[in-house]
């Protein structure tokens, strides 16, 4: 029996051209470049401008991601957008996606699981290859965060950005491709980082959007020890897996969400700071969009070449984690 492996064809990212510097947020929140840079690591966030929204990030990385496979719009047959922004209830920003890029042969959804929607997305769009059920898939992550942001907490405020990462996916030859992917969730943590309102359960008011309820609610402190945790373990099941070990990777791509926790998850891995990607100082968290991104800029920066060890590992909002190895 022969066994198909999906790997990446092509991948793309976009993002606004407005840039939010901690000197800005000092204006607008009690907060300082120095007291956001210590204990975040970020120094500037991209930020959608008010006409703007998630799907033409999407949109532009898609194209690109596609262009640099080698295929045509009308090759992809599966369209998986990773997003807690849409542009909409209904319908899924995959569909409004699909018509604007013409992939009109494309089944298309949305995925939502938070900062781990792309490796979500990977793996599903993984397990439709290799079924056969899918030939090419393109993986989004986009989101417009800041749209969801309370610029009077200064504990959320100052972490989130705006943009877009994406892959196609296809059945590739030889040693290369996915080698593992997992992913998780413990809704048991569901209060540790959320949005109250604006579905059914609260549904969006007068007095729903006065009370902020729409925004990003966040516990920091706890949500710090189970994310490396989550990660770190997720890591070592992929690469265990795959019978390979940390010294094996040439990049280490987490999702950006705090470079303490990058330099944690890192350290428990035994990975060195040289074989860890961070683009957090420049992007913020961009929750879905952040390992796409990464993904896109190493590939652009010349730091991943045929043969090389990536692995990708996340955690979000819900709580979702996830790893995924793969061989470039």
């Amino acid at each position: 029996m022969v066994t198909t492996r999906a790997g990446i064809l092509g991948t793309g990212h976009s993002y606004p051209e407005g840039i939010l510097t901690n000197a800005d947020l000092a204006t607008m929140v009690e907060t300082s470049d120095d007291w956001i840079t210590t204990r975040t690591g970020i120094k500037q966030r991209r930020k959608a401008a008010p006409e703007e929204y998630t799907s033409q990030f999407a949109v532009r990385a898609g194209r690109q991601a596609i262009e640099r496979a080698g295929l045509q719009a009308e090759d992809i047959d599966l369209i998986l957008c990773a997003t807690v922004s849409p542009d909409q209830i209904l319908p899924s920003t995959g569909c409004i996606i699909q018509a604007e890029l013409g992939a009109n042969k494309a089944a298309a959804m949305d995925l939502v699981a938070a900062c781990s929607g792309f490796l979500y997305g990977l793996t599903l769009a993984d397990a439709m290859i290799r079924t056969g059920q899918t030939k090419y898939a393109l993986v989004i992550g986009a989101e417009v965060l800041t749209r969801y942001v309370d610029y009077t907490d200064r504990q959320t405020c100052v972490l989130f950005g705006d943009g877009a990462g994406a892959a196609v996916v296809g059945a590739v030859e030889g040693d290369r491709g996915i080698l593992a992917a997992r992913i998780r969730s413990d809704g048991r943590y569901l209060e540790q980082l959320y949005s109250p309102g604006g579905g059914t359960r609260r549904k969006p008011t007068a007095e729903t959007l006065a009370a902020g309820d729409h925004f990003f609610k966040m516990k920091g402190n706890e949500l710090f020890k189970v994310a490396v945790r989550s990660m770190a373990d997720i890591s070592r099941e992929v690469l265990e897996e795959a019978g390979l070990s940390a010294e094996d990777v040439k990049l280490f791509i987490p999702h950006q969400a705090n470079q303490r926790i990058t330099d944690a998850v890192a350290n428990k891995l035994n990975v060195e700071s040289e074989r860890v990607y961070s683009g957090i100082s420049q992007h913020g968290n961009t929750s879905s969009a952040s390992i796409p991104i990464g993904l896109d800029e190493s590939v652009e920066a010349g730091k991943i070449s045929p043969g090389d060890l990536v692995l990708m590992a996340s955690f979000g909002g819900g709580v979702t984690w996830g790893g995924v190895l793969l061989r470039w």
